[in-house]
């Protein structure tokens, strides 16, 4: 029953690719059996936790993933359609030697894909997915008799996760919360556990839709609009956004600013964490003003590359109190290593209930630089071909780089950061600058040289 699977589906820290394109139950069977496989091999385990997302593929996939674990002999709990967090805490609290969540996270709802998890939240590595991707090409996967087939259980997993944020959070104040969950996976928990906290929930998009109809189920400023309009109307504390599976929060303070991830992680470092020490992961796109702010109390500061697989890494590694990638993963191991997203609002949920001041208050206390980000369309195939190739004409023409992720010219008067997206296909320019003329100078040079190049790939 195997169907040829193509590499590129398996990126640096997840399997992503269009339905019936790139992935299929028949080519998500041959995924399972690897994955069982790499669990009895690799890891020496027997037991995994599988959930998916609300799109109307997930099922189909999540039962042919299934099926291949159970063929290697290896024992399913199956969480059903959730939550990424509740899929998460699921193998997290029960201890299970691995947890994969069927998911495309932000991307249309044509796109599917998986990610892996070890038992205590740390994602898989590049190397460990490229191990179960060997696996499922070579067709080297365990088979076992009838007799020695894993076996399935269904568990649902709402009320112990519900009740682990009832027993961590405490609200003495009145909390107005707009709840934007976009149609996604979050519909499945973050209205239950913010009611259940007390917090006065004023809902957005907050009913299971599959095609994100409602939203796009990437939660980009620009997707915001209904968010922001309800904050402002409804005289709301604060905001919140979620992207498609529930690993990332967008907060929008209570004038209706959308914070970036960096304001955000300023504002949890500085008034969210009992203690002023220790390794704070930021990754390379993260602004300048994290150090300035986080430093003087104490923080040390450690860039990764981008991706939310190196945050958990790092942040473990570390013993991290807080990890912030630019894109809107924040981490607080306090709780737990893996990218929760429900955690980010109930932490600055938990700062207004104790500080004696608004959200946006808190926010005019951090110094910005003006920012500029832009997506150029590159397809998957060529997208690393034409960031090598940047990489090697830039390293000619100026001395303060840093390859730690993509290419990252250090200019005097700002820094501009150019990477292939692992999970879709396109180029990303970040550019931090001083000035907006700056921006607009650096913008114009860098991606004058990128299309070149890109027109040069192409040929």
């Amino acid at each position: 029953m195997s169907q040829n699977i193509s590499p590129h589906i398996f990126r640096a820290y997840d399997i992503r690719g269009l339905y019936n394109e790139d992935i299929s139950p028949p080519i998500m069977y041959q995924i399972g059996a690897a994955f069982g496989t790499f669990v009895r091999r690799i890891q020496g385990g027997k037991e995994v936790v599988i959930g998916n997302d609300i799109r109307n593929s997930s099922i189909p996939l999540a039962y042919s993933l299934i099926a291949g674990i159970l063929s290697t002999g290896v024992n399913v709990t199956y969480v059903g359609t959730s939550a990424f967090g509740q899929t998460l805490f699921t193998g997290w609290e029960m201890k299970k030697d691995s947890i994969a969540f069927i998911t495309a996270s932000h991307l249309p709802p044509e796109w599917n894909g998986i990610k892996f998890y070890h038992s205590d939240g740390v994602g898989f590595s590049e190397e460990e997915l490229l191990s179960i991707r060997d696996l499922a090409i070579d067709n080297d996967c365990i088979t076992v008799s009838w007799e020695d087939l894993g076996k399935v259980k269904y568990i649902d997993s709402k009320v112990k996760y519900k009740d682990f944020f009832v027993n961590k959070f405490r609200f003495t104040k009145k909390i107005k919360v707009a709840l934007d969950c976009g149609g996604g996976s979050t519909t499945l928990s973050a209205p239950d556990v913010f009611e259940a906290l007390g917090l006065d929930v004023i809902p957005i998009f907050c009913d299971t839709d599959p095609t994100f109809s409602g939203r796009p189920s990437d939660p980009k400023p620009k997707n915001l609009g209904e968010l922001v309009a309800t904050v402002k109307n409804h005289s709301c504390d604060f905001g919140v956004a979620f992207d498609g599976d529930g690993d990332r929060a967008v907060i929008v303070d209570n004038l209706g600013k959308v914070l970036s991830a960096d304001e955000t992680g300023i504002i949890i470092g500085k008034y969210g964490l009992s203690k002023k020490s220790g390794t704070v992961i930021v990754n390379v796109e993260c602004s300048k003003a994290i150090g300035e702010q986080l430093r003087p109390l104490g923080y040390k500061i450690k860039q990764i590359p981008v991706g939310h697989t190196f945050l958990t890494i790092e942040a473990k590694l570390e013993k991290s109190p807080l990890g912030i990638e630019s894109s809107g993963h924040i981490i607080i191991p306090e709780y737990f290593l893996f990218d929760d997203a429900l955690v980010t609002p109930l932490k600055i949920a938990e700062i207004l209930n104790r500080e004696e001041n608004t959200l946006s208050n808190l926010v005019e206390k951090i110094p910005t630089y003006p920012l500029y980000k832009e997506e150029i369309d590159c397809e998957d195939q060529i997208k690393f071909d034409v960031v090598e190739a940047l990489k090697m004409e830039l390293s000619k023409e100026h001395k303060n780089l840093n390859t730690l992720d993509g290419v990252r010219v250090n200019l005097e008067n700002g820094w501009v950061l150019i990477r292939p997206s692992n999970t879709s296909p396109i180029i990303r320019m970040t550019i931090e600058a001083d000035d907006d003329d700056s921006i607009h100078q650096i913008k114009d040079e860098f991606k004058g040289k990128i299309n070149k190049i890109l027109e040069k790939v192409k040929e």
